[in-house]
């Protein structure tokens, strides 16, 4: 098999490496290098399924690679390892087919062994393979896997957690928009009619407030860093948007005068387990004392977004995650401030949202959506 630059299993080790070395972001990196190279769209598809694919479900295909392995392997290595035995377990790619064509991409020095080890790894495939822990099985660090269980319950959890190992589908508005069902049923949790004044305080990238300026409401659109600002921005003009105004601020000291708005939507920061599809490496960045910090923040913003409903409008509180610690957690340790101020809860909106504790509904992730909690309270 020749060497070619534009090798589809190469780029996908090369992508894999800067991943795993380098700390790159699966998502911002793989499209940049994907746009360097002349490979057509079924390629590209391939690619990006290795890459995402493998990086899912690494610790998985490690654990299948290691019983073959006497010592860890370089990086490069490892990588090749990863995809084939993505191919072999998860793919259904033909074996021989897959460890040649993975050999090949393989740095040279290295072939040899990367040889040895998937054929070996195809003859446990084809035997069956069991696995000796749920975090293995599905590929989860293990204090994911007991916060879901704990939180959603073992059977919520465990479904859960397999849909988000499928690769996500692609959703579009129809304005064209590409935007997650679930975030769409969030953007619809806001009551608004046309003219209304609405603040979206974390707003970037803009899915949710292009869709609320889009029923011909007035919003207000904010994000604590410029860059982020400027994506709200550019979807504001690529949408033609007349009347969604883009400002960056501080989500916990929002610039604006107490009861101004008729609506006022939290799409929070947050872990984003309720979205690991979209973010391959995600479940590998994120670390149990995150949910406790991004929990603090959380209950800054909504706190200072409170007040800033004028009393009949509606409050929304969402985040992309299934902890509690990031949404019934918070609303508690809110609640004496929505309570001072008038809020009284709202009810879950329409749909197939979930109860999630006293005032807050949960999404779980679907084939067709990511998961999701929400909460939402009128000012008396």
């Amino acid at each position: 098999m020749s060497e070619t630059p534009d090798d589809p299993r190469r780029i996908a080790i090369a992508a894999i490496v800067r991943i795993d070395e380098d700390g790159a972001f699966a998502n911002v990196l793989l499209p940049n290098m994907l746009e360097d190279t002349s490979l057509d769209r079924r390629d590209r598809a391939f690619v990006t399924e290795l890459v995402y694919g493998s990086t899912r479900m690494r610790r998985k295909l490690d654990h299948l690679v290691d019983r073959f392995l006497l010592e860890p392997p370089p990086p490069s290595a490892r990588a090749a390892l990863r995809i084939g035995a993505h191919q072999l377990l998860h793919l259904n790619t033909p074996p021989h087919a897959a460890v040649s064509a993975t050999v090949a991409a393989a740095p040279k020095r290295f072939r040899s062994l990367v040889n040895a080890v998937l054929r070996k790894v195809s003859s446990a495939v084809n035997e069956g393979v069991a696995f000796p822990s749920l975090g293995i099985e599905l590929s989860y660090p293990d204090w994911i896997v007991d916060r879901l269980r704990t939180d959603l319950g073992p059977e919520r959890a465990e479904a859960s957690m397999a849909v988000m190992n499928r690769p996500a589908a692609v959703h579009t508005r129809r304005d064209g928009y590409v935007q997650d069902p679930s975030s769409q049923r969030v953007a619809a949790a806001v009551p608004v009619q046309p003219g209304d004044l609405v603040l979206d305080l974390c707003a970037a990238p803009g899915g949710k407030a292009t869709e609320l300026a889009s029923r011909k409401a007035r919003v207000i659109a904010g994000d604590r860093r410029r860059a982020r600002a400027g994506l709200v921005a550019a979807n504001r003009q690529r949408l033609e948007l007349d009347d969604l105004h883009v400002f960056q601020g501080d989500a916990c000291a929002p610039p604006f005068a107490p009861a101004t708005f008729d609506a006022v939507l939290v799409d929070a920061p947050c872990s984003g387990l309720g979205a690991l599809r979209r973010r391959p490496d995600a479940r590998w960045r994120v670390q149990p004392g995150d949910l406790d910090e991004l929990a603090s923040l959380q209950v800054a913003i909504l706190g200072a977004a409170a007040p800033m409903v004028k009393p009949g409008g509606t409050l929304v509180y969402s985040v992309c995650t299934l902890t509690q610690a990031e949404s019934t957690e918070v609303i508690a340790e809110t609640s004496s401030v929505l309570d001072s101020l008038g809020f009284v809860a709202a009810g879950p909106p329409p749909g197939d949202w979930e109860r999630f504790g006293p005032d807050t509904n949960v999404l779980l992730p679907g084939l067709d959506a990511d998961g999701m909690a929400l909460a939402r309270w009128t000012r008396t």
